[in-house]
């Protein structure tokens, strides 16, 4: 490794450890009483990808549903543009037969606005970001991202900036929450998927994964799949500061057979350590962020029923959705296509009761730390379990195909529509 990048590496790990931190327990009593006081309602978000809605639910206990969101209602006008459009029309199809399972996809992401008065949505088959008032549920401003679909995003910790990843231009935009006027982008690798801000959003860490949807599965064919690696940039200049590429570091680690496409990550609270997934792996592995290594990887337990052919795996991922406990001490994990979620000690990497859940796709804290969140995309509800025991506490019913959970913010006296 060369003399600045370990430089780089220095000056990444010195920096104060932000991103962790808005989710350690005494920062959700804090945001919570300063919610309270701001007359607003923590909440989460459920994007429902093929509904093109979101549900509303409380972010602690039974997680009950309080009222559900439309994020397309615009579509008429969207589809009427796209098939006047052959490009964007081939593009559109392509995610509804590729990624999309034969369905369209219309919410990624989602993060509300410091004011909860809007949630900001990212809308992989417009290829948008819109901006949605929670009150009258019009669209406040809409930002079309370069090439043909956008995917995650990231909210800055001061709740002002949304990064998302567009992901067929290998772009990244950062947007000002309330406006949707670009402030910045940066190129990235191939498929620019996951981005997380750190060091109080001073730094911004994207992961590429390649082509996912190529039936191209063979370990020996995984060179097909793409330039994939991580970038870091200032997240003031947007200009690079460190390229990670995995795939020699997963080599000098011994594991030459898994795939070096980095999927959902989790850092622990001081950002020293990151945990992160990749494609078709049933487990995760941990990378020192100082030593610039891989230093340990946990394999899970395969479900027995689950088919080794890898074509059969949505979008390359086994294992997808990663989340940790305010405290560092667990990680909890979404065992995709294995259909459990488990809870894991971070110091033995000995995992806890394996949580039966169907295509679970996404881990997420919840709003006072002491569970895990889970949305099982294959039974149309989120479930909570408790990092302490590992067990089940809570699940909810959402609608069709729910993927990423956010916390976020309402008006503490809204209540949505029916939520029956």
């Amino acid at each position: 490794m060369a003399p600045e990048h370990r430089g780089s590496t220095r000056m990444l790990l010195s920096l104060a450890a932000a991103l962790a931190l808005a989710v350690t327990g005494s920062t959700a009593v804090s945001a919570s009483a300063q919610s309270k006081a701001a007359g607003l309602r923590e909440v989460m978000f459920v994007g429902n990808n093929w509904d093109g809605t979101a549900d509303v639910i409380k972010s602690t206990g039974d997680l009950a549903r309080i009222g559900r969101i439309n994020v397309i209602p615009d579509k008429d006008q969207r589809l009427t543009e796209i098939y006047l459009n052959p490009i964007k029309l081939a593009f559109f199809l392509g995610i509804r037969l590729g990624p999309g399972e034969g369905h369209d996809q219309f919410v990624d992401d989602m993060y509300s606005t410091p004011d909860g008065s809007a949630i900001v949505v990212s809308r992989p088959s417009f290829a948008d970001v819109v901006s949605i008032d929670i009150a009258t549920g019009k669209v406040n401003w809409r930002f079309p991202v370069s090439g043909f679909r956008a995917d995650h995003m990231a909210v800055s910790p001061d709740g002002k900036r949304v990064a998302v990843s567009a992901s067929t231009s290998n772009k990244v935009h950062i947007l000002d929450i309330e406006t949707g006027k670009q402030l910045g982008s940066f190129s990235a690798g191939d498929k620019p998927h996951e981005n997380v801000f750190t060091d109080g959003g001073k730094y911004l860490w994207n992961m590429s994964i390649g082509e996912v949807n190529t039936d191209l599965d063979d370990p020996s064919m995984d060179w097909t799949k793409g330039d994939r690696h991580i970038t870091v940039v200032d997240a003031n200049t947007y200009r690079q500061v460190k390229v990670i590429d995995m795939r020699e570091r997963l080599d000098a680690f011994g594991r030459e057979d898994l795939s070096d496409a980095v999927r959902p990550v989790a850092f622990t609270p001081d950002e020293s350590k990151l945990y992160f997934q990749v494609s078709f792996f049933n487990g995760f592995l941990e990378y020192d962020v100082a030593k610039d290594e891989i230093t340990r990887a946990k394999t899970l337990p395969k479900n027995p029923a689950t088919s080794e052919d890898r074509t059969t795996w949505v979008n390359d991922s086994r294992h997808h959705g990663l989340s940790m406990s305010p405290d560092g001490k667990k990680l909890c994990v979404a065992g995709t296509m294995d259909d459990y979620a488990t809870v894991v000690d971070r110091e033995s990497l000995q995992e806890g009761p394996l949580v039966p859940t169907s295509k679970p796709y996404w881990a997420t804290v919840s709003g006072d730390g002491n569970a895990c969140v889970v949305s099982e995309s294959g039974a149309d509800r989120v479930t909570a379990i408790d990092f302490a025991t590992g067990e089940r506490t809570a699940s909810v019913s959402v609608g069709d195909h729910p993927q990423r959970v956010r916390i976020g913010h309402v008006a503490a006296d809204w209540t949505g529509p029916s939520a029956s």
